[in-house]
């Protein structure tokens, strides 16, 4: 049986994960549709749609709201964003945002690039926001949300991040001698991972975990 090709909308497509699957995206047979809000311009492809976004003031009218899928990579650190209210803005609150217009509009699915560490009752801020993100989304009511929670990721940033390179060398020398939960997750992993959750979604919440993309 021919799957009807898919609209997917893809936020974070910029970043390193984002790029990862915005090529997946684009290649796989099965995305008709791509539409990749971005603040600064995409290369042009024909099945890419890429209109400027600013997440302080979402349109809620915009027509690209409604998808088969919603595949959200925002992210940033806390050093780069600045402060701890600048981080949740991009981590916490741009993430459910996307999430509650683009169910409004009747996309019934969600799938988040999360964290390893994410739980809301953490006493690291970092996996307190994402754990309050994922149990943010539990509430919206998708027909079918899939949280990734990659570990260290490994790839090239735009962006340099001192302390996750050597994090990164470490786990890649260390890596064999590791417990899978805590090896290195490629970008192209995850990307995979992400893709296929929007593409072949399982109704009701699922968890990937960091060993599946190691």
């Amino acid at each position: 049986m021919t799957q009807t090709p898919k609209k997917l909308l893809l936020v974070g497509a910029t970043g390193l994960v984002g790029r990862h699957v915005l090529q997946r995206a684009l290649a796989d047979p099965r995305v008709d549709t791509i539409v990749a809000p971005t603040r600064r311009a995409l290369p042009m492809h024909a099945r890419l749609s890429s209109p400027p976004v600013d997440y302080e003031r979402l349109d809620e009218e915009a027509g690209w709201w409604r998808a088969d899928a919603v595949i959200c990579t925002l992210g940033t650190t806390l050093r780069t964003a600045g402060s701890e209210a600048a981080f949740r803005r991009v981590d916490h609150d741009y993430p459910l945002a996307v999430a509650r217009w683009a169910h409004a509009h009747g996309t019934p699915t969600y799938v988040l690039n999360s964290a390893i560490g994410a739980d809301a009752a953490s006493r690291f801020f970092y996996n307190r926001v994402k754990g309050e993100l994922e149990n943010a989304l539990r509430q919206v009511g998708f027909d079918a949300l899939t949280l990734v929670r990659p570990g260290v990721i490994g790839g090239h940033r735009d962006e340099f991040r001192l302390g996750e390179r050597v994090i990164v060398s470490a786990l890649r020398v260390a890596g064999p001698l590791l417990p899978r939960r805590w090896r290195l997750n490629p970008a192209a992993n995850i990307a995979r991972s992400l893709l296929e959750a929007a593409l072949a979604p399982q109704p009701g919440v699922r968890v990937i975990a960091s060993e599946k993309m190691a």
